[in-house]
C-alpha cells in the first residue's frame, strides 16, 4: 500500500465545466506535470498557451462517432488502472508503451441541466456521458495511486497538497474517490429518473435517489440526533432551494415545518398566509393582501402561533413584515421580499428569512419518501383538490355559495393537517384546527376549544366557529364527531364520505339543519 505522498507526473483532463481550468492547469504545468486532454478541454488549454497532448496522439486513434468515443481505449485506462506496486502491471505498461496517469480531472456532460432546459429527447440522450463515467470509476478504483478530481472546488486543495507535500496522500485520494463514486452514482440516478419519467413509470423496479449536501444542522429532531439537509434534482421551488436572506441557521425541525407551511400556501391563487407549529397549521387564511391574510390567520390561534413558521405565497411587503415582526416567529418563507420588508425583518437578527424565487406547483407530480425498518415507503404527492363541481350534496339543505367557498378552503387546509384532522373555517380563514388525534371526536373538541380560547383572548362574546364550516380529512365513522362540530356552531360540513354509517351521519346533519357535501377523496396525512 502506498503510504508516502504520491507525486503527479502526468494528468488527463477532460471536463465539461471549464471554470477555473486554465489557472489550475497552468499551476500543474509549472510543476512539471504533463498535460493530456480531449476535445474542447485540449483546445481551451492550447489557446491559453499551455503545452497539451491530445488524447488521440496517446491512443493512436482519432475521436469518432461525433465524440462519443474518445477515451475508451487501453492506452488510457491501463494508465489509470495499473497498480504501481505490481511489477507485472508495470511490465505490461512498458510492453505496450502505455504511460502512467497520476491525476484525472474530469466532470461529466451536463445531463441534468440539459433536461432542466427543456431539451428534446435526442439532446438529452447525447448528454449522457459514457467515457467520462468510465474514466472516473477507473481512477477512483485505483485511488491507491491515482487522484481523481470531479469538481472545480477540488483544484485548490490538490494544488495545496502538491505545494506542501510534493504529492497526494492516501487519505486525500480516498476522500476524492469516495466523492467520485457518489458523483457517478448521482449521475446515473438522474438518468434513470429521467427515463422513468419519460416512460411514465411511477414505481420503477430499482429506485435511485441522490442528493447534494446543503448543510448539516446542529442536531435532528432532538439534540442527541444528528441531521442534515440535501438538495435533490427536483426543480420545484421550496425550502431546499431557497436563499436565506438573514438569520441564524435553520434547525432540522425548522426545515420540516417551513416546507409544510410553504406547501400549504402554494395551494391557493389568492394571497395566502400559513402559520405552522410542529408540522401542523395553527392558522391559515386567504385575503385581499398578504397583510390581510396574516391578520386572519393569526386570529385562529395566536397562542400557538408564538414561535411558529410563517409562509406567504406573495412577496413579503413592508406592511406584512411590520405586522409579523410584532410576534416572535422562527422563520418566514416567501417567493420574494421587498427591500423595505427585508430592512424591517432585519431588526430581528435571529429571525430567518427565506426567499425561493417562485412557488411550487401543487399539482406537479412527485414522490414522498419515508424510511421504515429495512426499506422505504414511497408514494405520490397528494395533488387532488375538491372543486365545486366535484361536490355531492347529501343533505336536505344545500350549502350557500359562501359556505361552498369556505368548505373548499377548509378541505384544502385539511390536506396539510395531521390525521385525524378537523378544520373549521369562516370567511377564507381557519377559525379552529384539531390535529393528530387518535379520535376524530377529540380533534373536533380540541378545534372548538381552541376557537373558544382565541375568542376570549380577542374579547369576543362567542367563538368564530359559530356560523363556520367544518372539514374532515376522512369520513366520520360515527355521528358523534359531526355532532361535536355542530355544537361548535358549524352550519355546513365537507367530508369524503364512504362510511357504512353515512346514512346516520347524514341524518344527524339533517336533524341539525346543516348542509353537508361529500368529496369522495380522503386526505390522510400521517
Amino acid at each position: 500500500m502506498s503510504v508516502a505522498p504520491h507525486p503527479i507526473r502526468r494528468a488527463l483532463i477532460s471536463v465539461s465545466d471549464k471554470q477555473g481550468l486554465v489557472p489550475f492547469a497552468r499551476e500543474l504545468a509549472a510543476r512539471g506535470v504533463t498535460l493530456v486532454s480531449t476535445g474542447g478541454s485540449a483546445r481551451t488549454l492550447a489557446e491559453a498557451g499551455l503545452p497539451v497532448t491530445e488524447v488521440a496522439e496517446t491512443t493512436g486513434f482519432p475521436e469518432m462517432l461525433d465524440g462519443r468515443v474518445k477515451t475508451l481505449h487501453p492506452a488510457v485506462h491501463a494508465g489509470l488502472l495499473a497498480r504501481r506496486d505490481r511489477p507485472d502491471h508495470l511490465a505490461a505498461l512498458s510492453e505496450h508503451g502505455v504511460a502512467e496517469i497520476d491525476l484525472l480531472v474530469c466532470n461529466l456532460y451536463p445531463f441534468a441541466a440539459t433536461v432542466a432546459s427543456g431539451a428534446g429527447r435526442d439532446d438529452c440522450i447525447e448528454n449522457i456521458d459514457i467515457g467520462g463515467v468510465a474514466l472516473i470509476r477507473a481512477a477512483a478504483k485505483n485511488h491507491e495511486f491515482v487522484a481523481v478530481l470531479t469538481d472545480p472546488v477540488e483544484y485548490a486543495p490538490l494544488l495545496s497538497a502538491l505545494t506542501q507535500h510534493g504529492g497526494t496522500s492516501l487519505p486525500f485520494r480516498q476522500a476524492l474517490a469516495r466523492k467520485a463514486f457518489a458523483v457517478t452514482a448521482a449521475y446515473d440516478a438522474a438518468i434513470a429518473g429521467w427515463f422513468t419519467r419519460e416512460d411514465k413509470i411511477d414505481f420503477p423496479e430499482l429506485l435511485t435517489i441522490s442528493g447534494t449536501l446543503i448543510e448539516q444542522t446542529r442536531y435532528g429532531e432532538n439534540p442527541h440526533q444528528s441531521a442534515a439537509i440535501y438538495r435533490t434534482g427536483e426543480t420545484r421551488p421550496g425550502v431546499a432551494t431557497a436563499r436565506q436572506v438573514q438569520g441564524k441557521e435553520l434547525s432540522y425541525n425548522n426545515y420540516g415545518d417551513t416546507d409544510a407551511a410553504f406547501e400549504l400556501v402554494a395551494e391557493f391563487t389568492q394571497p395566502a398566509v400559513a402559520i405552522i407549529k410542529h408540522a401542523n397549521p395553527c392558522g391559515a387564511a386567504i385575503g385581499t393582501s398578504p397583510a390581510d391574510a396574516w391578520e386572519k390567520a393569526l386570529r385562529c390561534d395566536p397562542v400557538s402561533a408564538f414561535g411558529g413558521i410563517v409562509a406567504l405565497n406573495r412577496p413579503l411587503d413592508a406592511a406584512t413584515a411590520e405586522a409579523i415582526s410584532r410576534l416572535f416567529v422562527e422563520v418566514i418563507i416567501a417567493p420574494e421580499a421587498a427591500t423595505d420588508a427585508i430592512e424591517i425583518i432585519g431588526r430581528k437578527t435571529a429571525l430567518r428569512l427565506l426567499v425561493t424565487g417562485g412557488m411550487p406547483d401543487p399539482k406537479a407530480p412527485g414522490r414522498m419518501v419515508r424510511s421504515v425498518a429495512g426499506g422505504l415507503l414511497v408514494q405520490g404527492r397528494d395533488r387532488v383538490d375538491a372543486t365545486g363541481e366535484s361536490l355531492t350534496v347529501v343533505t336536505s339543505r344545500a350549502p350557500t355559495e359562501a359556505e361552498i367557498a369556505d368548505m373548499l378552503f377548509a378541505d384544502t387546509v385539511a390536506k396539510h393537517v395531521k390525521s385525524n384532522a378537523i378544520v373549521f373555517a369562516r370567511g377564507g380563514a381557519t377559525v379552529g384546527i384539531g390535529a393528530g388525534q387518535m379520535s376524530r371526536v377529540d380533534s373536533a373538541r380540541i378545534a372548538a376549544a381552541k376557537a373558544g380560547d382565541a375568542a376570549k383572548s380577542a374579547g369576543l362574546s362567542e367563538p368564530l366557529t359559530r356560523g363556520s364550516v367544518v372539514a374532515s380529512d376522512a369520513f366520520y365513522p360515527f355521528a358523534d364527531g359531526l355532532e361535536e362540530a355542530i355544537r361548535a356552531g358549524a352550519t355546513a360540513a365537507i367530508q369524503p364520505g364512504g362510511s357504512r354509517r353515512d346514512p346516520e351521519i347524514i341524518a344527524a346533519a339533517d336533524a341539525a339543519g346543516i348542509a353537508m357535501v361529500f368529496t369522495g377523496t380522503r386526505h390522510f396525512r400521517h
